[in-house]
C-alpha cells in the first residue's frame, strides 16, 4: 500500500508535505516502515477515517491550510484482501470480520451503533446473524447490486436459525445454495457481490465518501485538483454526481423556471469521461481492471 503517497512524496521532496490517511492500523504501521526505509521526511501519516478530513488537517497543519491536490484511493487494498485473517476474501475460510479499523477507531463507526453499542465494532458476523431479513435484502441488493439478494438473504436467515454463521466459508456455502447453478457462467464468483455489500455496510463506506468529498473542496487551494479512484459503480456514481453538481451554476429542480439556489460553480471537471486502466496496466496488475478515475479542479 501507499503507492500514490510514495510517488507524490518523492516528486515534491522538501517543497511540500503529504498527508496520508488510512483507517487500517496495520496498513499505517507497514507504510511507516517503508517511509523509514526511504528516509522520507515529508509524509504525515495518520490512522483515521477520511470522513474526519477537516479535523485531521486542523490537528496536524497550520490554521487555514490549503492543499494543491487531494487523492482518494477507495476500497480494499491487495494486502487486506490477501490477509486471510481479515475475512475480506471468499477464497479462504476466516472469521466474518471485514473491518478496516483498529480497536481505537471502531467507536467512529456510524451504522446502527446505538443498537449495538458505541464501542462495539460492527463486523459482518453481527450483520449476518442479527439483522432482519429485509435489511439483508436491502444491503445485498443496493450495495452489491446482486440480483439474487432475496434468495441469499432468505438462505442466511434459514441457516442461522440452526446455528450462528461465523466464517467466510460458511457464508460462501450458504450463498452457493441460494443462487442458480449456472451463476458462475457470469464470470464472477457467486459470493463476490454479497461480500462487497457486507463490506460496504460494515464499514459505512458510501456515507463516509459523501461526507469527505465536500470537505476536500474546502481544503483545496484555487486551481487545486481532486482525484478519486474507485473500484465499483456505487462509489463512482457518488463521485460523478458530486462533480456534476459542483460544476453547475444552478442546481434548482427543473420545474423551477427561475434560479433561486444561488449555487456557485466550484469545480471544473477535467475528466469528461471516466478514465480506466489500459490493457497493459491490467496485464501487470489484474486487480486494477475495475478501477475508475475521475479528476476535477477547484475554480480560481
Amino acid at each position: 500500500g501507499g503507492g500514490y503517497t510514495m510517488v507524490i512524496a518523492e516528486r515534491i521532496k522538501e517543497s511540500g508535505r503529504v498527508l496520508a490517511i488510512d483507517l487500517d492500523e496495520t496498513a499505517i504501521n507497514n507504510f511507516q516502515l517503508t517511509i523509514n526505509n526511504y528516509e522520507l521526511k515529508n509524509v504525515v501519516l495518520v490512522n483515521n477515517n477520511f470522513k474526519n478530513l477537516k479535523e485531521i488537517v486542523v490537528k496536524y497543519f497550520v490554521k487555514n491550510q490549503k492543499f494543491s491536490g487531494i487523492v482518494f484511493d477507495l476500497g480494499l487494498s491487495s494486502a487486506q484482501l490477501d490477509d486471510k485473517s481479515r475475512g475480506f476474501s471468499f477464497k479462504s475460510d476466516a472469521p466474518l470480520d471485514m473491518n478496516y479499523e483498529s480497536e481505537i477507531m471502531n467507536q467512529e463507526l456510524g451504522i446502527r451503533n446505538q443498537e449495538l453499542g458505541m464501542n462495539q465494532k460492527i463486523t459482518v458476523e453481527k450483520i449476518i446473524n442479527q439483522w432482519r431479513e429485509s435489511e439483508l435484502i436491502k444491503i445485498i441488493k443496493e450495495y452489491g447490486e446482486e440480483r439474487c439478494a432475496k434468495s441469499i438473504a432468505r438462505e442466511i436467515v434459514k441457516f442461522r436459525k440452526l446455528k450462528p454463521i461465523k466464517t467466510t466459508g460458511q457464508l460462501v456455502e450458504i450463498i452457493k445454495n441460494a443462487v442458480p447453478k449456472n451463476y458462475e457462467h457470469y464470470r464472477i464468483h457467486p459470493a463476490t457481490r454479497t461480500f462487497q455489500a457486507l463490506r460496504i455496510a460494515s464499514n459505512n463506506e458510501l456515507e463516509n465518501l459523501k461526507i469527505a468529498l465536500p470537505q476536500a473542496l474546502e481544503l483545496l487551494q484555487p486551481g487545486g485538483r481532486i482525484v478519486v479512484i474507485s473500484f465499483h459503480s456505487l462509489e463512482d456514481r457518488i463521485v460523478k454526481q458530486f462533480f456534476k453538481q459542483e460544476s453547475k451554476e444552478c442546481i434548482c429542480p427543473s420545474e423551477i423556471p427561475i434560479c433561486r439556489c444561488d449555487h456557485q460553480i466550484k469545480l471544473k471537471i477535467i475528466t469528461k469521461k471516466v478514465v480506466r486502466p489500459s490493457a497493459e496496466e491490467v496485464l501487470k496488475n489484474p486487480r486494477a481492471r475495475s478501477a475508475k478515475m475521475r479528476v476535477a479542479e477547484l475554480s480560481s
